[in-house]
């Protein structure tokens, strides 16, 4: 990542937990928080990536990884019990645990829609659920991964939009009931980010790439640090009053609706 645009020691002596934190925008969230000062603790399943992500962000600053299933309450209750103790009070959460893969409804198995229904809104609920009670303070932050399928219906990815639009939906009842703890609760919208396992499974090719970069109204993909910074921005003092917000980061992408990206596919 290049440098940041804030300053140096932003989030110094913070703890923060984050989701899916082994690899893609969430792995580049969290190197963003490390080298803004934060004790970053990250969550996958894999801990052959786990253990790899953490040691690459151990160069960078204070970091440990945790192995369990985000579908698991008890797990992550545990996971984020033994981040309370390793490091004190959690300051920030990022849920990012997701699943996606492009499928017609009619070619979905009811498993597969189930999978990733439960790793995105299941996920997030137990994640959130299991950290209230370290959070409830004020300044404390949760931001929730989301993505313009929420609110852009897609042909391929019927599981995909319910799923983050429950995750949305998730955020904005969560901000309303724990904003009097101080807890504020914002979705990133993230759109095509490059070097993602996401737009590789949707922009497969140079082809399908060249089309969906020439159409977007930014004229480029987005960046993982495109997303860190704006992460960076909601668990800072400068967005202390931004609450309930679906922050879309996504180059203009859902300006043009879903048909953009259908069309560079070919669908």
């Amino acid at each position: 990542m290049t440098q940041s645009v804030f300053r140096d020691g932003l989030l110094a002596g913070k703890v923060a937990f984050i989701t899916g934190g082994s690899s893609g925008i969430n792995l580049g969230i969290a190197e963003a928080f490390v080298k803004a000062g934060a004790h970053v603790t990250i969550n996958g399943r894999n801990v052959e990536k786990l253990e790899a992500a953490v040691k690459g962000l151990q160069a960078h600053g204070s970091a440990r990884g945790v192995a369990a299933d985000v579908r698991q309450y008890d797990a992550m209750a545990q996971a984020l019990q033994g981040t309370r103790d390793a490091h004190g009070e959690i300051d920030i959460l990022v849920c990012g645990a997701a699943g996606n893969f492009p499928a017609p409804a009619v070619g979905m198995s009811s498993n597969a829609f189930r999978s990733v229904m439960e790793i995105d809104v299941l996920g997030t609920f137990n994640t959130c659920r299991a950290a209230f009670e370290h959070l409830r303070k004020p300044g404390a932050s949760v931001i929730n991964i989301s993505a313009p399928q929420a609110y852009l219906p897609m042909a391929l990815q019927a599981h995909v939009c319910a799923a983050k639009a429950g995750v949305d939906m998730l955020t904005r009842t969560l901000a309303i009931e724990w904003g009097g703890a101080g807890v504020r609760v914002n979705s990133i919208v993230p759109g095509p980010i490059d070097d993602t396992e996401g737009m590789r499974r949707l922009a497969p090719g140079d082809d399908v790439r060249e089309k969906l970069i020439g159409s977007l109204p930014l004229g480029r993909f987005g960046t993982k640090q495109d997303i860190a910074q704006l992460a960076l921005f909601l668990v800072s003092d400068a967005a202390t009053y931004v609450t309930g917000s679906l922050m879309v980061c996504d180059g203009g992408q859902s300006l043009l609706g879903s048909g953009l990206m259908l069309r560079a596919m070919g669908v």
